[in-house]
């Protein structure tokens, strides 16, 4: 790859914006500073622009194997160097399911071979899996996912007993999704007999509710507290949620620590009505006090990581009735030109939109030289342009599924150049054929 200099960009890392230059060899940061020359170096002026971290995004599903006519890895991580997103962990809910070792090397093969930006994978824990899950090595993915609530497949884990050996049984972050399945079923029983299988997408939080939500993660937390497990809960959608974290000590020291999406942040009820089943996420999309009240905890630091829980479907099945529609949508590509329009309104700070998108993720999980612009990292770097307006249209979706839940949308903000491992990889709405993705290694 040889050598490329950045200069003139203004750098936003680690609760700082400043202006300099990035010396990048090979896949690595050597020189971060003023005036910086080299003549044997590609050369690149960011003047005006401004230079973050790659995003590290926590939750992904990029639907392969056997979801792709939805999306797959090569297609998905596309549309995620587009997004300024530099490395993903995916999810386990895949057919066959990630509950295997063997499972999860595939993915990981599968990855080395079509992957355009850094990839780990969640092991998933099932009621039946525990001796396998005792055998992965704590430094193998990303960590442990846990479905506590409703899944595909038998990925449902509801077996207490066997929740409880799990979170006994592991070093590694277990990430959980976290609603009560009996308290779901009801309501869902209650909307089905009044309204058959064509349910108004907006009783959707009503069935998914906050009752189900805050039932299943103050569990999860009290075990957790119990056993002295590293919980992350995915996903958080409700106000009263956010009150079961904390945010009086370092992240680094966390037992217990939250994620908020970018479409719980962005969208709520009000929109039902406009977006229909596009808008069906579990979590659901609540109420716009909810919506407050999640902005509110990520910024006093309650909640620490910004994901998307990227989940694509085709439109075909997101325009379904209710009971058939999908949960879940296409997100990775909008999701940091979403954040930076919530900069423009003054809602968040670039250094905080930094923070929880690329700092916390790689703390979090232990990630080794990745979401901080330093010398001697990683070079994943996103080159932002904060006044090039533009507007989410088919033409220029990257999504295999073809569609995002903000077209027609403008958003203020655009990525204009990703790099992968130094690999220019996005530059200008156009993609490098080169792929220079690796997998993550970890500090554990």
């Amino acid at each position: 790859m040889g050598k490329v200099l950045i200069k003139n960009a203004k750098v936003v890392n680690e609760n700082k914006i400043f202006e300099g230059d990035i010396l990048v060899e090979d896949d690595i940061i050597q020189k971060i500073g003023k005036n910086l020359s080299d003549v044997n170096s590609k050369l690149i002026d960011a003047e005006g622009n401004y230079i973050l971290p790659g995003v590290i995004d926590d939750q992904v599903h990029f639907r392969e194997p056997g979801l792709t006519h939805k999306g797959d890895i090569a297609t998905e991580s596309r549309a995620a160097i587009a997004g300024g997103i530099t490395t993903f962990m995916e999810q386990p809910n895949t057919n066959p399911q990630t509950t295997t070792i063997k499972k999860l090397e595939d993915k990981f093969t599968r990855a080395a071979e079509t992957s355009y930006a850094n990839y780990s994978f969640l092991f998933g824990g099932t009621n039946d899996n525990l001796e396998e899950l005792k055998r992965l090595d704590k430094n193998a993915c990303s960590g442990v996912k846990l479905f506590l609530g409703s899944s595909t497949g038998n990925m449902l884990v509801d077996d207490e007993e066997v929740i409880e050996k799990i979170f006994r049984n592991t070093e590694m972050v277990i990430s959980a999704h976290c609603e009560d399945e009996t308290t779901i079923k009801r309501n869902f029983a209650k909307h089905v007999e009044q309204f058959g299988d064509d349910i108004p997408v907006k009783y959707h939080p009503l069935i998914r509710s906050d009752e189900a939500c805050y039932l299943s993660s103050s569990k999860a937390i009290d075990l957790a507290k119990k056993t002295g497990a590293r919980l992350h809960v995915f996903h958080l959608s409700t106000g009263i949620e956010t009150n079961l974290f904390q945010n009086d000590i370092p992240l680094e020291q966390k037992k217990i620590t939250s994620e908020v999406c970018i479409h719980h942040l962005w969208f709520s009820e009000a929109d039902y009505d406009e977006k229909g089943t596009l808008i069906k996420w579990n979590p659901a999309v609540k109420s716009t006090e909810d919506r407050s009240k999640l902005w509110e905890a990520l910024l006093d630091d309650r909640i620490d990581v910004v994901a998307t829980d990227h989940a694509p479907h085709t439109i075909e099945e997101k325009n379904n009735v209710y009971t058939k529609a999908p949960s879940g949508g296409p997100l990775v590509q909008h999701a940091l030109p979403a954040m930076l329009e919530k900069y423009h309104e003054g809602v968040i700070s670039l250094e905080k939109i930094v923070e929880k998108m690329c700092h916390n993720p790689a703390k979090l999980f232990q990630i080794k030289n990745r979401g901080f612009i330093r010398e001697g990292y990683y070079a994943d770097l996103a080159i932002v342009n904060l006044n090039a307006p533009w507007k989410v249209t088919k033409d220029n979706i990257a999504y295999k599924c073809g569609w995002s839940p903000f077209e027609g949308d403008t958003f203020r903000s655009q990525i204009s150049h990703t790099f992968v491992n130094g690999h220019l990889a996005f530059e200008n709405d156009g993609f490098s054929p080169q792929r220079n993705a690796k997998r993550l290694t970890f500090n554990r």
